[in-house]
């Protein structure tokens, strides 16, 4: 697709048309990104609004979000009575999940392809299922690199066009979609820059016994730093408002 280049224009237009849908509710799709329950909608997987929470609370609320998806693990005890009935079920449960959500993803990557088309830009769609959730990817491709404009600044491009695909897809299933966009690996590489964040925050608070508060981030940022706080023992929670909403690593025992 795109194979004769970038024509004069064309991916601004796409830009804007796509920050144009997304800007009136830029807040909401920006948590979309990273949260399930935070926005208040079946968003982002992202941040649970009751941060803190503790690894049990942790624990519970991701079978929550999962709901059907969840199946027992492979050796994990079962009922002897009844254990067979619930491993098949759990399995065609899972099954059907992951069947759904490639399919989102499909209904996404078209949407996305004609997308580029239209605006006469390179880049290939790679589809995946990552959790409970459709990822898609607009990826460099051979004919040609993707256009980092579509990314924009801080991502902002980038979050207009997810909403933008979830909306399509949405249209085409009836379902609201919860896939994860990400453009020529900048999610990825961010995912590894906000963990280092997070890790170094952690050291200060276990060195001072004092919370730290990080930069203002995004749904998906601020989901990534939270699942990195929970894993080294600690709490964390969301103070602000969008766009300015941002992460406060506590010591363990000392959230509100």
């Amino acid at each position: 697709m795109g194979t004769n280049g970038e024509s004069v224009g064309a991916p601004e237009q796409a830009a804007g048309a796509a920050n144009e849908a997304g800007t009136a509710n830029e807040a909401g799709a920006a948590d979309e990104a990273g949260t399930a329950n935070e926005a208040g909608a079946a968003a982002e997987a992202g941040e649970p609004a009751d941060w803190p929470q503790s690894a049990g609370d942790a624990t519970a609320e991701s079978g929550k979000a999962s709901g059907a998806a969840s199946t027992a693990a492979p050796d994990e005890d079962v009922d002897a009575g009844s254990g067979s009935g619930q491993e098949s079920g759990g399995k065609a449960e899972r099954d059907d999940e992951v069947a759904r959500l490639e399919h989102e993803g499909e209904v996404a990557a078209d949407f996305l392809e004609r997308l580029l088309d239209i605006a006469d830009l390179d880049g290939d769609i790679d589809v995946d299922v990552e959790g409970d959730r459709a990822s898609v990817a607009i990826v460099d491709s051979d004919e040609g690199r993707v256009p980092r404009r579509l990314v924009g600044p801080d991502g902002r491009v980038l979050e207009a066009l997810q909403e933008l695909t979830r909306l399509a897809v949405q249209a085409s299933t009836g379902d609201r979609s919860r896939l994860m966009l990400d453009i020529a690996g900048h999610r990825a590489g961010r995912r590894a820059e906000l963990v280092e964040v997070a890790q170094t925050a952690i050291e200060h608070v276990r060195a001072s016994g004092e919370a730290e508060e990080l930069e203002p981030m995004s749904a998906f940022e601020r989901k990534v730093v939270h699942d990195e706080v929970l894993a080294a023992g600690l709490v964390s929670e969301s103070e602000g408002t969008e766009p300015n909403r941002y992460v406060v690593v506590l010591p363990a025992g000392q959230a509100d």
